[in-house]
């Protein structure tokens, strides 16, 4: 039997534009709160797997590793590592993860592998114990990034990444050490690669939808990100992942919603994809 668990990284405010793409402000603006410098609150949220004695960490958020101007610069709101206070709460400590599973390598979603930041010292890797799983093609396009996207990687943790064992670059739709209860999916319009891990529960599916649909409100199909490098195929990916996860009874989980951390999949009176059975965290969710 599985236990879910949502698990509370250090949250974000950033630009509500860029966010939604080109999306209208007067649309997007009904969906969220926006404060008086255009920035929206993201989540930056994992999902903790309790599985036959394996504690199973899907992504980690941004961390607290920035020094304080970069914090400031990229709207990053508490100063302390809020993951492992999170952890702490479920009775864990990183070093007690046995498997981390990540989505891509920007740095709001792996930051939190790294130690939280001290003047004068290096950052330091965490869950020491864990095996690392990672898509093959979003492994290679953090060790060779375009300059679109360059910025969104951290070259100290890459570095780092790339001298620890136990890192496992995954090309298929399973991989041996989680077995046949969690299947990838794979997208390339956010960035190359982007792994979408699905978990079997007998009610239905739940998808890690990542960066392929961060929040409820990209539920709708043609609205996306001004970070993803293809809008049209992020729209086309949307819309086949969706059709497919709905006709499976799935759930969606939210890495940067901030209010909502999954939802079950419907449509609505129009026949557009929108979310019922709201949840706002899990606490021990086992089927």
């Amino acid at each position: 039997m599985k236990e879910l668990f949502s698990i509370t990284g250090n949250s974000q405010k950033l630009d509500g534009g860029a966010m939604f793409g080109n999306a209208p402000k007067a649309m997007w603006q009904k969906w969220v709160e926006v404060d008086d410098e255009n920035r929206i609150d993201l989540a930056c949220r994992a999902l903790l797997v309790k599985d036959s004695g394996r504690n199973i960490l899907f992504e980690l958020g941004v961390g607290a590793f920035f020094e304080p101007k970069l914090k400031q610069r990229f709207g990053i709101v508490e100063a302390n590592h809020v993951l492992l206070d999170s952890l702490t709460k479920v009775g864990l400590s990183h070093e007690d993860i046995d498997v981390l599973v990540l989505s891509h390598l920007h740095f709001d979603h792996i930051g939190g592998l790294l130690s939280e930041w001290q003047e004068g010292k290096a950052a330091e890797l965490l869950f020491p114990n864990a095996d690392i799983l990672v898509g093959k093609q979003a492994w290679e396009r953090a060790n060779n990034p375009h300059a679109r996207d360059r910025a969104s990687f951290i070259p100290e943790l890459m570095e780092l990444l790339r001298n620890r064992d136990k890192i496992h670059l995954v090309d298929s739709e399973y991989s041996p050490l989680l077995g046949d209860g969690y299947r990838f999916h794979y997208s390339h319009g956010h960035t190359p690669g982007m792994m979408l891990a699905e978990i079997t529960m007998p009610d239905g599916p739940i998808v890690f939808c990542a960066d392929l649909i961060p929040g409820e409100a990209w539920v709708h199909l043609p609205i996306t990100m001004g970070y993803d490098r293809y809008a049209e195929l992020v729209i086309d990916e949307k819309a086949d992942f969706l059709s497919d996860l709905m006709s499976r009874n799935g759930r969606l989980f939210f890495t940067h919603d901030s209010n909502i951390a999954m939802g079950r999949l419907a449509k609505n009176e129009k026949g557009r994809f929108c979310l019922q059975e709201h949840f706002s965290e899990l606490v021990s969710l086992n089927r």
